[in-house]
């Protein structure tokens, strides 16, 4: 993993199993994004085992489990901010999901999907 801000511990699944990988263009999503807002991009749920997903109630086809999503906070900006952004960056592409104290995204395959 190459990367100007990330690190691959960031994204390691918060259950201890070792799972800590992350997909290419995922990572070049959160890069541009930091770019962008010029301001830390903290990762607060990368990559998912099987087992820590289903504890914490994700999808049964996260992208979480594949390691091409991340749940996000924008050190300083307001989630709805960087949702706002994203959807008009990335128009029909990727998984975007607004919640009251991260956003999601994720490089899904197959088409757009927004919440």
């Amino acid at each position: 993993m190459k990367s100007k801000h990330f690190a691959r511990h960031e994204f390691a699944c918060s259950c201890g199993c070792g799972f800590d990988t992350v997909d290419v263009e995922t990572l070049a999503v959160l890069e541009e994004l930091r770019d962008h807002f010029a301001t830390p991009v903290v990762v607060t749920s990368g990559c998912r085992c099987p087992t820590y997903n289903a504890r914490v109630g994700g999808a049964e086809h996260s992208q979480h489990k594949l390691g091409r999503a991340a749940d996000i906070q924008a050190q300083g900006i307001d989630p709805s901010e960087v949702h706002h952004y994203l959807v008009n960056r990335y128009p029909g592409q990727y998984g975007i999901g607004r919640y009251n104290t991260f956003t999601h995204i994720d490089t899904r395959s197959g088409g757009p999907a927004r919440w």
